[in-house]
């Protein structure tokens, strides 16, 4: 009986402590709106901002060729340009993401006019899901045309950012 019992007792111990140790990558976030979003692809550096105020900044990782204006897809170019964010995947296979709006109609005319397809699906993003550390530091750029963050960064940008922010991505 007293094996028994402490069995039960180790095996709810280590439940608590495996429950205590993981921590939800869904965080909230109670202060002032984010209004905008502004990208500074050569800098590496993202502000989120309320109204002219600069609320926070992250460096990320881009495609893995980020010089220039994404052209179409599979180009590994980050868009440049005013967008929206549209989408939120709590299920991504890069940890969270947010939607980015693009291509809009002048991204679409650009690629046609080239013979392409635009592409899609370029978000803010965090590291995959296989990788539990930072991929590389500041210019090892590897997406295929998105914004990545560390996860943590990831977290916070998720809780605070709203679908229907402007997004303004720079060169």
């Amino acid at each position: 009986m007293k094996r028994r019992t402490f069995g039960l007792m180790a095996t709810s111990a280590l439940a608590l402590v495996i429950t205590g140790c993981t921590q939800s990558k869904f965080r909230s976030y109670s202060g002032p709106e984010v209004t905008s979003i502004v990208v500074h692809k050569a800098q590496r550096k993202m502000y989120l901002l309320h109204h002219e105020k600069v609320l926070k900044s992250y460096d990320f990782e881009l495609g893995f060729a980020p010089e220039g204006d994404k052209q179409f897809e599979g180009d590994g170019k980050t868009p440049e340009g005013t967008y929206l964010i549209d989408r939120r995947n709590p299920n991504s296979q890069f940890h969270l993401s947010l939607g980015i709006s693009y291509p809009n109609e002048e991204d679409i005319a650009e690629a046609r006019a080239l013979g392409k397809n635009p592409g899609g699906d370029i978000f803010i993003h965090g590291q995959p899901n296989a990788l539990k550390s930072r991929r590389g530091s500041k210019g090892d750029d590897w997406t295929w045309g998105c914004i990545a963050v560390i996860n943590r960064d990831m977290e916070e940008i998720y809780a605070m950012v709203r679908n229907g922010t402007v997004i303004t991505i720079r060169p």
